[in-house]
């Protein structure tokens, strides 16, 4: 059984990277029709990522029962370039304050499987937040950003711009577990 306080850590977190993994879509819907198809296929890769973050954190949930959450999504954007500063805070958010904690606390408590959850997304977070920002910069000038292919490393989430590397930095997963956003 996993202690509760790194169960609810989670929770949190599952909730946070599946509200990520919306927002981004509908983010991703707003980019393609304001005419910004690269920026909207980095949502769309950056969702995929929350999308496997959330499926790891809740393979790690153990609770028999209901259990009440509260997100604390970013709402209120209204243009691509809103989208991608929340996309930005969002992710310097779990990057500097929410991960690192989470990491600790399960650290602390002996909890492995959570601990090693929480560093892969913590370490895709950190590509997502530089992503979002050339992204935004562009989106800025009213010009969509020159990305290459996306990869999203299947097992952990890490994402990357251009040549996919042999192996995932972060899990070691062999290049063939990447989805090419493309």
């Amino acid at each position: 059984m996993v202690r509760t306080m790194t169960e609810s850590y989670l929770i949190s977190a599952f909730c946070g990277e599946s509200q990520a993994h919306m927002r981004y879509l509908i983010f991703a819907k707003r980019a393609a029709e304001s005419g910004f198809p690269n920026i909207s296929r980095l949502f769309t890769a950056v969702s995929h990522a929350e999308r496997i973050h959330a499926g790891n954190h809740y393979r790690n949930i153990v609770t028999k029962g209901a259990q009440t959450t509260v997100g604390g999504a970013l709402f209120g954007s209204r243009s691509t370039v809103e989208d991608l500063q929340h996309g930005i805070d969002g992710e310097n958010h779990e990057v500097n304050e929410m991960y690192p904690a989470y990491m600790a606390v399960a650290k602390d408590q002996k909890e492995y499987g959570a601990e090693v959850t929480f560093r892969y997304a913590w370490e895709a977070e950190k590509t997502h937040a530089g992503l979002y920002t050339r992204a935004k910069e562009a989106a800025e000038q009213k010009k969509d950003a020159d990305f290459k292919q996306i990869g999203v490393c299947e097992v952990c989430g890490w994402t990357t711009e251009g040549e996919i590397p042999d192996q995932c930095p972060v899990c070691k997963a062999k290049k063939d577990k990447f989805t090419i956003f493309a």
